[in-house]
């Protein structure tokens, strides 16, 4: 696939670090070597310079506090969205699906700007998602059903600018019987777990935009049973 070291950015993981978020950047290298595809983990903390030379940029969630520094902070240090100009990927977990759309507004009320990676805005809702979720992508993602947890009060409107991720069968996500938002190679969800560990379809999609080739099948029996006894603890989850 490539002889180059693959290099994933993570994103403020002592800001951003929430439900085990940081895990997607392992699950991403490991899945990686295990093709034979070196590849290192760059952690990039509040205080670090951002680069703007990496291949992909894993971003976590956090709460309001924190979500609204690393907005201002990732602003004010424009390297990751700079690598998006180019075409590096770019990845959102909650926090981090609101700090790269145009605009959220935290739960105390206060508006804040966000990256403007995604076509997106959030506002807060009136009660808080919390459960297990399961979401099903369309053709253009073909990443199948997902499965994730989600904490989150946030309501997301996607505009015509990003297309959303997928369609809810069980939970919340956006709020509008959809979850996540999709720009590009800039792809962003509600679902925690961590999210690429629960589902090796979308860790392989993120692997493939930064490889420029859709990676072989791994199987892995351990990884599909973890996946599908998440999907039978969502309600509905079980239907195929």
């Amino acid at each position: 696939m490539t002889e180059s070291v693959v290099r994933i950015g993570l994103v403020l993981p002592d800001v951003l670090g929430t439900y085990g978020d940081s895990g997607n950047a392992t699950v991403v290298r490991q899945r990686l070597r295990w093709r034979d595809v070196p590849a290192e983990v760059v952690e990039i903390r509040y205080g670090d310079a951002v680069p703007e030379c990496l291949d992909v940029y894993l971003m976590g969630g956090g709460e309001d506090e924190a979500q609204a520094l690393a907005g201002t902070y990732l602003r004010e240090h424009p390297g990751l969205s700079r690598a998006a100009a180019r075409g590096a990927v770019v990845f959102g977990v909650c926090a981090g699906l609101q700090v790269l759309g145009a605009s959220f507004v935290t739960g105390e009320g206060c508006p804040h700007d966000g990256l403007g990676l995604l076509d997106t805005a959030t506002t807060p809702g009136r009660r808080r998602a919390v459960g297990e979720v399961v979401v099903e992508t369309g053709d253009e993602i073909g990443a199948g059903r997902l499965t994730g947890f989600e904490n989150h009060l946030g309501v997301t409107t996607v505009g015509p600018g990003s297309r959303p991720l997928g369609r809810v069968r069980s939970g919340t996500g956006n709020g509008d019987g959809t979850d996540g938002a999709v720009t590009g190679h800039v792809l962003a969800t509600y679902l925690h777990g961590p999210v690429l560990a629960r589902n090796p379809a979308l860790a392989d999609l993120l692997i493939g935009w930064v490889t420029g080739a859709p990676p072989p099948d791994l199987p892995l029996p351990e990884v599909d049973e973890l996946r599908r006894e998440r999907l039978r603890a969502a309600r509905g989850g079980t239907r195929r």
